[in-house]
């Protein structure tokens, strides 16, 4: 019996998909260089700053594996655009409201829209294309996500200079609604009901764990460390997370298989990979300010001089690939780490008046670092395990980068916020002009405007700069730290032997898609999907601490 013609409104709905997943390849970015201009129009503090980013993280960690669960069970096509609608409808929000708070509100819907979208904005894939095609498709929707980083800050920037902070949120919108409509009209429907209920029990631990670890961080520096509020908010956190630990470990059909960190090669790969996001995230936060405030570029001007960074990471990501099949995984894992950490004590020398130029060489060391230690991690990671918890092993993956993400912000924000706030010099100011300038530096600089005040100004500037560098020698040490245990613990898989090894195409893990910052997607296949192991890879099963 002749198999059914493939349909030909295929490529279609592979167009209206790319569109989307660029849609929210850019929403990754583009809000990062928005954000000195919402603290002064908003006049939003540093923490509130944030909560806007990592509102959408959370939220988007903490749903994104029970919301592919959904889809599986009761139909991708359907949650997909259910996924697609809140994502619209968080975006309109967004674009409407003139509070802080209502913005946090609105990134929270987004990170719900987008944790149903990314993963089965993936796996609907399989049933639209057959084995030749598929690969093509895989590439097209995963690198579409990959290109929306860097166009981030540019097409922020564009809009910023012309028009008000809200349009970031206003250009989701044509896009989100043609991604509607390809899925009504063009998706066939698919369903896999043998995949792992969700446990709402278990969800609800973890986005509120999560959710309490991160208020802790981030408000920590105002509240003080040894509040009631922050203790507090640690000791919810842990109190869940354990609950959640252990009740997916008794789990018959976990929607977190924990028991893979027992494994060497998936757990230190893993927080490679996950450092990586730490690291890619709070500097992405961090950068649009101290190139806007301190160095006086506007919204467009600080995205072009992102992209040093942006660069490193897609050309190394593609590097890469050659290299681990040559040498293995962890001396390119190793050696990508140490050049992280280079770049950061680089940058951590940056002064009030050096030029871009240094920084523009630091940023693209950086990049360079990043991808050389992230994407072979995350290969390594899924290509050492059982091809039946490839699914698994991709959401706990991925999972665990999202909260990498989150932490950052959180954390190296506050460690910038508190640098900032002890060094900052309001001596003779008003008080309300003193707790204005603290708040966040776009405060100290409109203080200093109205009063006439160049050195407030300047030793905002100072004090901001200040804080970066504490939190680039953190990352230094931190990467050189992970760098030493991948050098001495990690298992390093050789190529697989045979005459087609160089023919293998690249794992979508591998793609520079995998460096889509705090919420891109490890890759497809696998039951919600999410990425399978390498072919290139053949899994190490010796010594990997089963």
């Amino acid at each position: 019996m002749n198999a059914a013609p493939p349909d030909p409104r295929r490529w279609w709905a592979l167009g209206a998909l790319v569109a989307s997943m660029l849609t929210l390849g850019f929403d990754l970015t583009i809000l990062n260089v928005a954000l000195p201009t919402m603290a002064a129009q908003l006049e939003a503090s540093t923490d509130q700053l944030q909560w806007i980013v990592d509102a959408y993280i959370v939220v988007f960690a903490a749903l994104m594996l029970p919301a592919g669960l959904l889809g599986d069970r009761f139909g991708r096509r359907r949650m997909l655009v259910a996924g697609l609608a809140v994502f619209l409808l968080g975006s309109l929000a967004g674009a409407l409201t003139d509070t802080p708070g209502l913005v946090i509100a609105a990134r929270s819907v987004m990170g719900l829209g987008a944790a149903l979208v990314i993963p089965l904005g993936l796996s609907v894939l399989p049933s639209m294309f057959g084995e030749e095609e598929r690969g093509k498709a895989v590439a097209a929707v995963t690198a579409s996500m990959a290109a929306g980083m860097p166009l981030g800050p540019l097409v922020g920037g564009l809009l910023l200079d012309h028009y008000w902070w809200g349009s970031i949120f206003l250009i989701n919108l044509p896009m989100t609604a043609l991604g509607i409509a390809a899925c009504l009209f063009l998706l066939p429907e698919s369903r896999d009901p043998s995949s792992p209920k969700v446990d709402p029990l278990s969800t609800a631990y973890s986005a509120l764990g999560l959710g309490a670890l991160v208020f802790g961080i981030i408000e920590g520096p105002g509240r003080g460390w040894t509040s009631g509020w922050v203790l507090g908010a640690f000791a919810l956190a842990a109190l869940l997370l354990t609950a959640l630990t252990v009740r997916e470990r008794h789990a018959v059909r976990p929607m977190l298989d924990l028991a893979l960190l027992g494994r060497r090669v998936f757990l230190l790969n893993t927080l490679a990979a996950t450092l990586g996001t730490f690291v890619l995230s709070g500097l992405l936060f961090l950068l649009p300010t101290r190139l806007q405030e301190t160095d006086g570029h506007d919204a467009f001007g600080t995205g072009l001089r992102l992209l040093p960074m942006m660069g490193g990471l897609l050309v190394a990501a593609r590097a890469s690939t050659p290299l681990v099949r040559r040498l293995g995984p962890r001396p390119v894992v190793a050696t990508g780490l140490v050049v992280l950490c280079f770049a950061a004590l680089l940058g951590s020398r940056t002064g009030p008046g050096d030029g871009y130029g240094f920084t523009a060489l630091w940023l693209t060391i950086a990049g360079f670092g990043f991808a050389f230690a992230m994407v072979p991690a995350m290969d390594a990671a899924l290509g050492g395990i059982d091809a039946d918890e490839a699914g698994s092993g991709s959401g706990l993956l991925m999972t665990l980068r999202q909260v990498g993400g989150a932490v950052g912000i959180a954390l190296l924000g506050s460690l910038v916020a508190d640098t900032y706030t002890g060094r900052l010099d309001t001596t003779g100011l008003p008080a309300p002009a003193a707790e204005a300038a603290r708040e966040s530096l776009g405060g100290a600089h409109a203080v200093a405007e109205r009063l006439d005040l160049p050195a407030l100004a300047a030793s905002a500037d100072a004090a901001y700069l200040d804080g970066m560098s504490v939190v680039l020698v953190v990352c230094g040490a931190a990467a050189l730290a992970t760098a030493v245990m991948a050098a001495l613990w990690l298992p390093n898989p050789r190529p697989a032997a045979g005459p087609d090894t160089d023919s293998h195409e690249p794992s979508p893990a591998a793609s520079p898609s995998s460096l889509s910052g705090p919420s891109g997607p490890s890759g497809p296949s696998g039951p919600s999907g999410l990425s399978g192991p390498s072919p290139a890879m053949v899994p190490a099963k010796e010594d990997d601490g089963q």
